[in-house]
């Protein structure tokens, strides 16, 4: 699958290919929105992949004119919001909402470039803010799936909790075996009561550094193919 990307701004990188992957086990399906969709990847695949019928946001107008282009090539029509999530209404409730939202905290070293900075760092999208959304735009029994900083993992349960999305399912994600894990997979239950089930890790290489036989399966499962330029 052919994806378009900007030469200059944020670029999917495998956080998006891994949820993705994650996400497949559960054979999702009915209305998806994906928040934060950038050039549209992760809706795409699971569009391509599923009975989806896909909407996407993201705040900046020239993600959104990527992943319009995206969807275009492909032949899957999507409704398309501009703007910032945390503040819009929307009409319809979703059955699934998908993200891979930005994450990394206000005291990390910032980018000067300011699309970077929307993508990347968690005050362009507060987690909390997040979640009051997402309650507010899924369906009653809806399922809300994303990827965050493992290290914040009490954090985030907490917050998904005050707004009724109980984890139904985790797996973290580790670069080696033996590395702490800086990446959490989620599959979230609106008004849930499930225990929480903890997967296997995901482990990214193997011990001679080689792609694991996970992670080969997931970015075949993706099979996409990136062209940074214009569209």
């Amino acid at each position: 699958m052919l994806i378009y990307q900007s030469p200059n701004g944020y670029c999917y990188n495998s956080d998006s290919i891994f949820l993705i992957w994650f996400i497949s086990r559960f054979s999702p399906k009915g209305r998806i929105l994906d928040v934060g969709c950038g050039v549209g990847v992760i809706g795409l695949v699971l569009s391509r992949e599923f009975n989806l019928t896909p909407s996407i946001v993201d705040i900046q107008p020239h993600m959104i004119q990527y992943a319009r282009h995206n969807y275009a090539i492909h032949d899957i029509e999507v409704e398309v919001y501009e703007g910032d999530f945390v503040k819009m209404e929307f009409e319809c409730k979703y059955d699934v909402i998908v993200s891979n939202p930005p994450f990394y905290c206000d005291g990390a070293l910032k980018s000067k470039e300011p699309t970077l900075s929307l993508a990347r760092y968690a005050s362009a999208m507060p987690f909390e803010e997040l979640c009051y959304r997402v309650h507010h735009t899924l369906t009653p029994q809806g399922r809300f799936y994303l990827c965050y900083d493992a290290k914040q993992i009490g954090h985030i349960i907490c917050i998904l909790e005050k707004y009724h999305l109980r984890v139904e399912e985790i797996e973290f994600v580790h670069s080696k075996i033996a590395k702490e894990s800086k990446l959490v997979l989620l599959s979230c239950r609106h008004n849930g009561k499930s225990s929480t089930k903890i997967a296997p890790p995901f482990v990214v290489f193997d011990s001679d550094g080689e792609y694991s036989d996970d992670a080969k399966r997931a970015f075949r499962f993706a099979s996409l193919h990136s062209i940074k330029g214009e569209r």
